[in-house]
């Protein structure tokens, strides 16, 4: 039966896994609401796309900074306790800043805290999967990313409040439905959660030392993971997935709305198309992967990635036809965006040291961040010219990452897979 395995894996989830698993879908249905408006939010209120484009890349180096010191965090307080205050900060304070925002520096201030949510990324991804079968862990991301997506089946309720209040008031009612929400998750995972295993132990290892001293200790981490293919592998696929995911967050709303002249009240309907191609892919492909290599579905979600981009860039404005093709421009994008955000965080996931993970971690995620950073800012600058020249740079990213699984395929992955 088409996806037996992974609804499967949902009954059978036991603990932490469950915990995490069964309280997603409110992240998605506080936040997903109003991801499909953030950017054209940010122009309605005054904002222009080098400076939407560089809220983005200070949204980066707030990551870099908060996912350095993460990993200290997350064995200090623990994983449960850090996943509770970094999801308030980092999620529920920016949803009132947003609220009230009225200006580029309101965006800037609430930028610097929602970088803090790489400290629960990195405490929740410890908290779902230290005590969960290896075998797992591939099922379990991507049963995260189906109750992520499923949130966009609302997205009616946003394009109904925008068309019977316009968008400012209507997105200034989704972001105080998303401080609610996220509340509810944050105090449901804190209450069915346990501290793993693993988080005990550093508990106890880090006891009367401080997070500064800890956040020293670097040296041998960066070691850890420059001794392993694997892992730089990992990196760089998702450095690039995340650079291109970033620019399709940040630009697709502003191309679809500025160039192809989609009316607001529609604009998370696409998003909604998008998801539901995702969660068939999910349901339909992923089960199988832990049966083939690898290599072949990241050069499938890089390539079924490319053509939804480059589709998007050659769909004409005001056409009969602009809204087929758009569609058809999300089916490969959907597809293609579903494979890679679900292997990318997996192929972290399975290649970081297990006694080390949380610490690993943070320095990947660091640097994933620190890479990802300045595609933001020069995605303004290029959409500022031209609306098509964001997706242009993020084809350009997809084809790079065709490039590095080739090549880690050829020469290393074979005998690691």
């Amino acid at each position: 039966m088409i996806g037996a395995s992974l609804v499967k894996t949902l009954f059978e989830l036991k603990g932490n896994p469950r915990a995490c698993v069964y309280t997603e879908p409110l992240w998605g249905l506080s936040m997903n609401l109003c991801l499909p408006y953030a950017s054209v939010y940010m122009i309605a209120l005054g904002l222009n796309d080098r400076e939407v484009g560089l809220i983005a890349t200070i949204y980066m180096l707030s990551q870099v900074a908060f996912a350095y010191l993460s990993g200290p965090i997350t064995d200090k307080l623990g994983r449960r306790k850090t996943t509770a205050i970094f999801d308030f900060l980092s999620w529920c304070v920016p949803c009132l800043i947003w609220l009230k925002a009225e200006n580029f520096w309101f965006f800037l201030i609430a930028a610097l805290f929602n970088g803090a949510m790489k400290v629960p990324t990195n405490s929740w991804d410890c908290l779902m999967v230290e005590d969960a079968e290896r075998s797992q862990i591939t099922r379990i991301y991507s049963l995260v990313i189906v109750c992520g997506q499923l949130s966009a089946l609302f997205a009616p309720i946003a394009s109904l409040l925008v068309a019977r209040l316009t968008m400012i008031p209507a997105v200034r009612i989704l972001y105080m439905n998303a401080f609610i929400v996220m509340s509810l998750k944050i105090g449901l995972l804190y209450r069915f959660s346990r501290e793993t295993h693993t988080g005990i132990a550093r508990m106890s290892e880090t006891k009367g030392q401080s997070v500064w001293t800890l956040a020293g200790g670097y040296g041998g981490v960066l070691k850890i993971i420059a001794s392993s293919r694997g892992s730089i592998f990992s990196l760089v696929i998702a450095a690039l997935v995340g650079a291109a995911g970033m620019i399709n967050i940040t630009f697709w709303q502003v191309i679809a709305s500025k160039k192809l002249f989609v009316p607001d009240t529609l604009l998370p309907l696409f998003p909604m198309f998008r998801s539901i191609i995702a969660i068939v892919f999910l349901f339909i492909i992923a089960p199988r992967l832990s049966k083939i290599t690898l290599r072949t579905p990241l050069l499938i979600g890089f390539a079924s990635y490319m053509i939804g981009q480059t589709i998007l860039t050659l769909t004409p404005p005001q056409s009969e036809l602009t809204y087929a093709i758009l569609c058809a421009s999300l089916v490969f994008d959907g597809f293609g965006s579903g494979i890679l955000a679900m292997l990318a965080e997996s192929l972290v996931a399975l290649y970081v040291n297990k006694t080390e993970r949380a610490r690993v971690m943070a320095i990947q995620h660091m640097i994933i961040m620190f890479a990802t950073s300045p595609f933001g800012w020069i995605s303004g600058v290029l959409s500022g010219v031209s609306r098509n020249l964001p997706f242009v740079l993020s084809i350009g990213l997809l084809a790079a990452g065709i490039a590095v699984t080739l090549a880690f395929y050829r020469f290393d992955g074979k005998k690691r897979d």
